[in-house]
C-alpha cells in the first residue's frame, strides 16, 4: 500500500467516522445547519471552495483506479468531494437546496446518511492503520 493511500485513509476515516458520531448525536441541530447553509448563497460558496480544493488536492494527489478497494475508495472519495464542491460552486443556492434537501430526502434519511459516514469511516480507518505503507 502507498504510503499516500494509507495517510488518506487514516484521515479521511477519521473525519468521517467524527463527523457521522456528531450527526447521530446531534440530529436536530445538524438537519438545522445543513438546512440554513444550502439556504445560504455566501456561506454555500465558502463551503464549495473548501470542497473543491480539498477534492482537487485528494484527486491530484491519489487518482488510483488499481491495487485494491482501499485505493479505488479513496480516490472515488476524493471524485466525490471534487463534484459536490463543483455542483455547490456552479449550481444555484435554490437548485442545491432543492437536491440535496428534497432529492437526497435528507431529513427522512438522516440516521442512514449518519451510518454510512460512520461504516465507511471505520472501514477506512482500520484499513489504513491495519496496512503498511511502502
Amino acid at each position: 500500500m502507498s504510503p499516500r493511500t494509507t495517510f488518506l485513509s487514516r484521515l479521511v476515516g477519521l473525519y468521517l467516522v467524527l463527523v457521522g458520531l456528531s450527526m447521530a448525536t446531534h440530529k436536530q441541530a445538524t438537519v438545522e445547519m445543513v438546512n440554513q447553509l444550502v439556504h445560504s448563497p455566501a456561506i454555500l460558496f465558502m463551503v464549495a471552495l473548501i470542497t473543491v480544493a480539498a477534492g482537487l488536492a485528494m484527486v491530484l494527489s491519489h487518482n488510483v483506479w488499481e491495487g485494491g478497494a482501499l485505493p479505488v475508495v479513496v480516490t472515488l472519495i476524493g471524485w466525490m468531494a471534487l463534484i459536490k464542491g463543483l455542483l455547490f460552486l456552479f449550481v444555484p443556492p435554490e437548485a442545491a437546496s432543492e437536491f440535496f434537501l428534497v432529492g437526497f430526502h435528507y431529513k427522512q434519511f438522516f440516521y442512514m446518511y449518519a451510518a454510512i459516514s460512520l461504516l465507511l469511516g471505520v472501514y477506512l480507518t482500520y484499513a489504513g492503520f491495519k496496512s503498511t505503507a511502502r
